[in-house]
């Protein structure tokens, strides 16, 4: 996904992010990259041994991917974080006072921050506009979802079903998954859009195979531009998750897929009149209460 800069309106982990677009990069090589792009206020001040440690890697691990990015050693790398300016938002402090917060404030808090790097990388909408309009003329149009991926999967298809003629939720692996998808292929579908949320099941991954050789362009949901699924798809747009509770949250994921939605609203003709034709439907039955 290409991330635009605009006026330095752009927060430090879309800056941070920006180094390492377009790179393949090793599994390990994405854990670091992705802790760097997480803490984007604290790396600039941190020695590879405390980003090692962010990353759950080695500390020769960081300083190789500093030299496989083209820098001397990390300490150049971390020089060019400090010019990005990447360091220069700090968190709001806690009052003077003020009650510590709780556990359940604090997963509050972390989803606020998904949100608000959603809201910059948002600042450029062409990767937005390029899926949408990519969604909108497949006919038919497969979801897919596995396992954790599920509920967002589900949701999008729910509300796309309103403005899009044909959609196919594809929320079970197997072999089965690759009948469907090689089903869709043959029925027109030109596109494919995924929701990957770790843990990523390796069923998703030969889904996206089976994808890819039929010739599907690949758009995927996912928590990171270094999610294993990157190398499987054309357009990744990241929206992080929370992984402050027992349980992952996914409330950036599922506001990007509603953010797709509306983008398709501007791609399918008809949209408004097949939403109104919905809701006089809805009311003539009778199906919700007042």
């Amino acid at each position: 996904m290409t991330v635009q800069e605009e006026a330095g309106a752009v927060g430090p982990s879309v800056r941070v992010l920006q180094l390492f677009e377009g790179r393949r990069l090793t599994p390990t090589q994405r854990r670091i990259a992705h802790a760097l792009v997480r803490n984007a206020g604290e790396a600039p001040f941190l020695n590879s041994v405390g980003v090692a440690e962010l990353a759950g890697v080695s500390q020769p691990s960081v300083t190789r991917f500093a030299i496989a990015l083209g820098y001397d050693g990390y300490p150049a790398l971390r020089r060019h974080l400090r010019d990005l300016g990447a360091g220069g938002e700090s968190p709001v402090p806690e009052p003077r006072g003020a009650t510590p917060r709780n556990q359940y404030q604090r997963a509050v808090l972390a989803e606020i921050d998904h949100l608000r790097h959603l809201a910059d990388l948002l600042s450029d909408p062409e990767p937005i506009a390029r899926a949408a309009a990519l969604l909108a003329a497949s006919r038919p149009l497969p979801v897919l979802g596995l396992r954790a991926s599920s509920p967002q999967a589900h949701g999008f298809a729910y509300f796309a079903a309103k403005l899009h003629p044909d959609i196919r939720l594809l929320d079970a692996g197997g072999s089965m998954v690759a009948d469907r998808i090689e089903q869709a292929t043959a029925a027109g579908a030109t596109a494919l859009l995924c929701f990957a949320l770790p843990r990523y099941p390796r069923e998703l991954m030969d889904a996206l195979t089976v994808a890819r050789d039929c010739g599907l362009t690949v758009i995927t949901v996912a928590d990171s531009a270094f999610a294993p699924v990157a190398e499987l798809s054309d357009l990744l747009l990241p929206a992080a998750v929370g992984t402050d509770l027992v349980f992952d949250t996914a409330c950036a994921p599922m506001l990007l897929g509603r953010v797709l939605l509306q983008a398709m609203c501007d791609e399918l003709p008809g949209a408004e009149a097949r939403l109104e034709a919905i809701e006089q439907s809805a009311a003539a039955r009778d199906l919700f209460l007042e």
